[in-house]
């Protein structure tokens, strides 16, 4: 691997952006793919790019052949991160339910009070809204993003954010009657239907949880299951192009 090409993958890797190494195998020759352009000698080849492009939506390394040109596809992908909205008693089970999972955990919230690191040891803490925390992390296809605040002033303009972005998973604290009114707030600020529908709330798989521990294992649950289904659907069956 050349020494470029090395530092082109750490920089992605800090950036959080997706990168397909693509190698041929024939002379070694490097492209580097990512969603939005394409570096290298193959950088033109609109079939290696799709190959590449579905390869890092589903996350999988894989060697394909083109044209008679066998080629490998090595994918780096940013890990799967949960930002949890609101420093509360449910986000102390499931930050580190969640970095046990190996999910790159944030906990966000503007209330100094809550949002302490002794409270959430060994993961990162935010003291800030979560739409301009947001607005700084950036949010991307590997991210879910769960609100349990309660409070629609700090709930909100985080769904809003959210809803508005390609992440995986988006999910809300709250009875069915909040979800409700929730729906009805943001609608008046401009989420359509189609938008709304993507958030999963009353959050949580249906276990019959009451304990804060109970209902962080029913998000979690809840997590995994989309994102395992997000990518079953992506994958479909493997074609090897001609």
């Amino acid at each position: 691997m050349k020494a470029e090409t090395v530092t082109a993958l750490q920089a992605a890797r800090v950036e959080r952006r997706a990168v397909v190494l693509a190698t041929r195998l024939s002379d070694a020759s490097e492209t580097l793919i990512y969603p939005d352009r394409a570096e290298g000698a193959l950088a033109s080849d609109a079939t290696l790019l799709a190959a590449a492009h579905r390869a890092m939506e589903i996350g999988r390394s894989e060697t394909v052949d083109l044209g008679g040109q066998k080629i490998f596809l090595n994918v780096y992908v940013p890990p799967a991160r949960l930002i949890i909205v609101g420093a509360v008693h449910i986000a102390q089970s499931l930050a580190p339910m969640a970095s046990l999972m190996d999910f790159d955990v944030t906990v966000i919230d503007p209330r100094r009070a809550f949002a302490t690191d002794s409270r959430f040891p060994g993961v990162k803490v935010m003291q800030e809204w979560a739409d301009e925390a947001f607005e700084k992390m950036g949010l991307d296809s590997s991210t879910a993003v769960v609100t349990l605040t309660h409070d629609p002033k700090l709930d909100d303009p985080a769904l809003e954010y959210a809803l508005r972005s390609d992440v995986f998973y988006v999910g809300a604290l709250g009875s069915r009657r909040t979800h409700a009114k929730r729906q009805e707030r943001l609608t008046e600020a401009g989420i359509s239907a189609e938008q709304f529908a993507r958030i999963h709330g009353p959050v949580g798989l249906n276990i019959g949880a009451k304990s804060p521990a109970e209902i962080a294992v029913s998000i979690l649950g809840q997590i995994v299951e989309v994102r395992a289904r997000r990518l079953e659907a992506l994958a479909g069956p493997k074609v090897v192009a001609a």
